[in-house]
């Protein structure tokens, strides 16, 4: 450790005995299934918790038998195991919705990435989920190639 710098206390896990990272991401060990991805849902805090319920029920009726996998404490959607089209993560203020291959979806998510192909949907707190566009862009996503994680 650099000389100077004070030693970052080990993370304490909350009263659900779930460690929460930076931005209150829920610490998920890797996993593969729905039960896992329901784990990192119920784990959510707050109001993303509801955001994340709604984002895995339009990704789940839109894309029959989708694959699901919790890899760097991040929810993954697939149509093969360790391909995925979608994901989401838990940050201070929103949840930000990553689409692997966005720049390809009509019209494009508003976010753009460092990363060429991707772009990112930001939920806020008090923010109107578009049910029917994200479930378009949900259906576009998954006849793409998905990015292999």
């Amino acid at each position: 450790m650099p000389e100077g710098r004070a030693k970052r206390p080990p993370l304490t896990p909350g009263p659900d005995g779930i460690v929460r990272l930076a931005g209150g991401n829920p610490q998920i060990a890797k996993g593969y299934g729905d039960e896992v991805v329901q784990r990192y849902i119920a784990a959510m805090p707050g109001w993303q918790r509801g955001v994340g319920q709604t984002l895995d029920a339009i990704i789940t009726r839109e894309v029959p038998g989708v694959s699901k996998a919790v890899k760097w404490n991040t929810p993954f959607y697939g149509l093969e195991k360790d391909v995925y089209f979608v994901s989401y993560h838990c940050m201070t203020k929103y949840v930000k919705v990553a689409f692997h291959n966005g720049t390809q979806l009509d019209p494009k998510p508003p976010g753009t990435s460092k990363q060429a192909a991707v772009r990112y949907l930001d939920i806020y707190e008090h923010d109107d989920i578009d049910e029917e566009q994200f479930a378009d862009w949900i259906r576009q996503a998954s006849a793409l190639p998905g990015e292999k994680m």
